[in-house]
């Protein structure tokens, strides 16, 4: 069951670059989204949701993590931004009206530095994961 429907309160991104729809866990450790891909979707191309738009997916899973901690801490959502993207594999793309479950563990949070593990899974398949650096902005 979702914790969160509408994702808008939880992270800074706005319509049309919106890459996740709900919250389905969040803690001190990660955090899970769920995304369904749209023909409309403005990093769809030919009916694939592209490397660019997983990326961001898994950005906005971590955003996401924060901003419904901080929301239940009364604090303002923050803005983070992508510092590095490392071993990035992605085995496929996905097409239009496949259902993204991506999830983030955090490695290491130091200060104003988190770096994480985020994988995105359609249907129980591994499509892609990576590391990621992530700064919030203060």
């Amino acid at each position: 069951m979702s914790i969160a429907t509408d994702i808008l309160p939880y992270i800074p991104q706005r319509p049309p670059f919106v890459m996740v729809q709900t919250l389905e866990h969040s803690d001190d450790d990660g955090a899970a989204t769920w995304f369904t891909v749209t023909d409309d979707n403005i990093l769809v191309e030919d009916g694939l949701f592209r490397e660019p738009g997983l990326v961001e997916n898994i950005a906005q899973t971590a955003a996401a993590r924060i901003g419904y901690l901080c929301n239940k801490e009364n604090k303002p959502v923050p803005v983070g931004f992508i510092g590095a993207v490392q071993r990035l594999k992605i085995s496929r793309l996905p097409a239009t009206g496949e259902v993204l479950n991506t999830s983030i563990r955090i490695r290491n949070q130091v200060f104003n530095a988190t770096i994480i593990d985020g994988a995105i899974a359609v249907n129980g398949e591994v499509i892609a994961s990576c590391e990621m650096r992530i700064f919030v902005s203060e």
